[in-house]
């Protein structure tokens, strides 16, 4: 009993540290360097110089998956994930990514720049594939982002949103590996008609009543359990605890495959 005591003591100061560093870096990246606050009109959106130049990397087919805090508030609690790729020969970037604000058409192709900071927020790379075999990937996603089933439809909780478009292509992916973070909150919804399937990594299953209630069991994502939107679990695959605000408390779970293995 003690023991039992002790670790839901240890999860519950976790979970209050999260929050609170959650929120001071929501509010350090809503302010200017004069200490003036910005809107997000003015929040920079410039470059993170993450992505690799495609220009200097013409022969090589590359796809990665980024995500950073939402922007305002709503950072504290969730991120705003997005996919980029090129095929072999080409010298640009198309990036996908749901934005509410866009709707009817939620599903944007080039709306930002392909490793830009999110209203502010500075992005964190989740997967990175290069090399053979990636050109046929590629076709795999766009195939995965034509059939999303929620093109018209958006509702930041608990979706289906940015982080359910991400999960859908996932599904529909499988060879991408996608571990979308604990507080990719949307990643976990599903219609009432189909509450049981894969998870969003496509590695496992999930049972899930509209990403409010559910478990999810998988080789990328380990156990987790969602609670009315939080997620708290257990990552084995790169040891880590998955947990509300924080998203991830562990090892790096970058997947990296491919030619970036050797940068």
């Amino acid at each position: 009993m003690k023991v039992k005591k002790s670790i839901a003591s240890i999860l519950l100061w976790m979970l209050i540290l999260g929050f609170g560093l959650s929120i001071a870096n929501s509010q350090a990246t809503t302010a200017s360097a004069d200490g003036e606050t910005r809107s997000w009109r003015t929040a920079p959106r410039h470059s993170a110089g993450i992505a690799p130049d495609p220009a200097q990397h013409t022969d090589t087919a590359i796809v990665q998956v980024y995500a950073a805090p939402t922007y305002g508030w709503r950072g504290v609690f969730a991120v705003h994930p997005w996919i980029i790729f090129k095929r072999k020969g080409e010298t640009a970037f198309t990036r996908y990514d749901v934005v509410g604000w866009r709707a009817p058409d939620v599903v944007q192709r080039n709306y930002a720049l392909p490793d830009g900071l999110w209203y502010g927020s500075q992005p964190a790379l989740l997967v990175d594939h290069r090399g053979q075999d990636i050109d046929a990937m590629i076709t795999d996603i766009e195939a995965a982002i034509a059939s999303y089933p929620y093109a018209s439809e958006y509702q930041s909780y608990p979706g289906p949103n940015s982080n359910t478009f991400l999960a859908h292509i996932g599904r529909e992916v499988p060879a991408l590996r996608l571990d979308l973070p604990a507080n990719a909150i949307g990643k976990d919804y599903r219609p009432v008609t189909r509450p049981v399937g894969l998870s969003s990594s496509g590695t496992g299953l999930q049972a899930s009543l509209w990403g409010l209630l559910g478990l999810t069991l998988g080789l990328e994502e380990g156990l987790e359990l969602n609670i009315l939107g939080l997620n708290f679990g257990i990552d084995l695959n790169s040891p880590g605890l998955r947990l509300p605000f924080i998203g991830r408390l562990g090892l790096d779970d970058t997947t990296v495959t491919g030619q970036a293995a050797d940068k």
